[in-house]
C-alpha cells in the first residue's frame, strides 16, 4: 500500500507540474518572439546569407534579435500582410512605388530623427528625396545597383591611345576616332527571349535623364506627359545617331536584334576588338570571358555614360533596396540607423556584386578596383533614378516599350513607334 501511495503521489505531482512547465515554456517562447525584429525582403540564397552577416554585426553590438526572411513572392505577400495588419517590423522594398503606396495608406512609421541624421550626413540629397512621400521620409537605401556604365577593353583601348570621355562631345569624338582607325565603336545586343528589347529601354532612360532631366523623367514614367512627347523624341534621336549608323554598331541593326544581351560584351575582347564600347549595368562582368573575369583590373575599363546637359551632372540609372518600418518596436529605428553607416555595408562590399550610396564608404573595402570605380561614380551622382520601364504599367514597361525598341531598331520611324506605345498605356 505504501508503494501504491507513493506512486499516486508522484503521479499527482507530475500532473500538477506539467501544465506549469508548459505554461512557463509558452511564456518564454512568447517573450522570445516579442524580442525578434522581423525583416522581410525578396533576396534569398547567397544574397540572404550575406545580409545575415550585416544583421549579425548589429545584433552583437546591440543585443537585439533582428531576423531576416526572404521570399520569391515578397511583393505579393507584403501587400497581403500590410492589408491584414500583420506586416513585418521592417521590409526591404525593391520598388519605390511600394513605399509610396504603403505611406499613403498610413502603414509606415516615419523615420526617427536619429535615422534622418544618418541619411542627411551620409547620403546625397537625392536618396532622401527617393525615400520620401508627401514631405515625410520613410525609406533608408542600402544596397543598390547601377546601369549607366560604359565598358571597354582596357589594353586595346590604351594601345590605340584612346582617352576616356567625360562629356558627350568627347564621346562622339571618340566614336569618330575609332571609326577613322578602322574599328567599330559600339557593341549592342537586344535579344532576351520574351524580354527582347529591354536593353534599348535602358538606353532611352539614360538619355532621358541626360537630355530632359529628372523632373521630366519622373513625369514621363508616371505618364504625366505622353509617351510621344518631344522630350522623349529627343532622347530617341540621340540613340538613333548610334544605332542607325552601321559604322557605329558592330553588325548593324540585324546584329543588335539577334545578339543576346549577355553575349554583346564579348566582341570587345576579341583580338583585335570587334568593338570598343558597351553600355550595361554592373552585372555584365559575369558575362565576360573567363580569362577576362580572372583579371578584371588589368583587362577591363569602365566609365559613366557622359552627361549631355551639365546642369544634372552625370545621372545614374539603377535600382535599390529601400528599408521601411511598419512598427515602432524597440530596436527598429536603431537597425535602420545602422543601415545608414558604412559599417553595415562592409560585409556585402567585400563579397562583391553590390554598390552603396554612402558618402563615408571606404572604397578599399570593395572586392576589386572595378567595383571601387563604379561605387565612386555612383557616390558622386547628383541624380539617381530607378529603371523607368520597371515603374511603368506592365503593358508598357514590359510590353510595348520593349517591342517598340525592336521596331525602332528595325527601321520604323520614331513618331510611329512612340505613338503606338502611347496608345498602349492603360487608361
Amino acid at each position: 500500500m505504501k508503494r501504491r501511495s507513493k506512486g499516486l503521489v508522484v503521479a499527482l505531482i507530475l500532473l500538477l507540474t506539467i501544465p506549469a512547465v508548459w505554461a512557463t515554456g509558452t511564456k518564454e517562447a512568447a517573450a522570445t518572439e516579442s524580442n525578434v525584429i522581423k525583416v522581410f525582403g525578396n533576396f534569398r540564397g547567397e544574397e540572404a546569407a550575406r545580409f545575415d552577416e550585416v544583421v549579425k554585426i548589429f545584433n552583437e553590438k546591440t543585443g537585439y534579435n533582428v531576423v531576416y526572411e526572404g521570399s520569391p513572392e515578397f511583393e505579393t505577400q507584403i501587400l497581403i500582410q500590410a492589408e491584414a495588419g500583420t506586416p513585418p517590423d521592417i521590409a526591404a522594398l525593391p520598388q519605390p512605388g511600394l513605399m509610396k503606396n504603403f505611406a499613403e495608406k498610413g502603414y509606415l512609421k516615419p523615420l526617427a530623427q536619429s535615422v534622418l541624421d544618418g541619411i542627411n550626413s551620409n547620403y546625397a540629397p537625392v536618396w532622401r528625396e527617393l525615400g520620401s512621400y508627401d514631405g515625410t521620409t520613410y525609406g533608408v537605401f542600402h544596397r543598390v545597383s547601377a546601369k549607366s556604365y560604359v565598358w571597354y577593353p582596357k589594353k586595346a583601348f590604351e594601345a590605340k591611345g584612346y582617352k576616356v570621355p567625360t562629356t558627350w562631345d568627347e564621346l562622339k569624338a571618340l566614336e569618330q576616332q575609332i571609326i577613322a582607325d578602322g574599328g567599330t565603336p559600339w557593341s549592342i545586343g537586344f535579344e532576351a527571349g520574351n524580354a527582347t528589347g529591354w536593353v534599348g529601354t535602358d538606353w532611352i532612360e539614360d538619355l532621358m535623364l541626360r537630355t530632359a532631366g529628372p523632373e521630366v523623367y519622373d513625369k514621363w514614367v508616371n505618364h504625366e506627359i505622353p509617351f510621344d512627347d518631344p522630350a522623349v523624341q529627343k532622347a530617341f534621336s540621340y540613340f538613333g545617331e548610334i544605332i542607325q549608323d552601321p559604322k557605329e554598331v558592330y553588325g548593324g541593326a540585324t546584329n543588335i536584334l539577334t545578339t543576346s544581351y549577355g553575349d554583346a560584351i564579348k566582341p570587345l575582347f576579341e583580338n583585335p576588338p570587334a568593338a570598343y564600347l558597351h553600355r550595361q549595368a554592373n552585372f555584365i562582368t559575369t558575362f565576360m570571358p573567363e580569362d577576362i573575369q580572372a583579371n578584371l583590373a588589368d583587362e577591363v575599363g569602365v566609365f559613366a555614360l557622359p552627361a549631355i546637359d551639365e546642369q544634372w551632372g552625370v545621372p545614374m540609372l539603377g535600382a535599390g533596396d529601400q528599408y521601411v518600418a511598419f512598427s515602432d518596436k524597440p530596436g527598429v529605428m536603431e537597425f535602420l540607423q545602422f543601415l545608414t553607416t558604412w559599417e553595415s555595408c562592409v560585409p556585402l562590399a567585400k563579397a562583391g556584386g553590390a554598390l552603396f550610396p554612402h558618402l563615408d564608404q571606404n572604397l578599399a573595402d570593395y572586392g576589386n578596383p572595378i567595383e571601387q570605380q563604379m561605387a565612386k561614380m555612383l557616390m558622386e551622382a547628383k541624380v539617381f533614378r530607378f529603371d523607368g520601364s520597371d515603374l511603368m504599367p506592365a503593358e508598357v514597361g514590359a510590353g510595348s516599350f520593349w517591342t517598340g525598341m525592336v521596331d525602332y531598331v528595325s527601321g520604323r520611324d520614331v513618331k510611329t513607334v512612340l505613338s503606338t506605345i502611347e496608345q498602349s498605356w492603360p487608361q
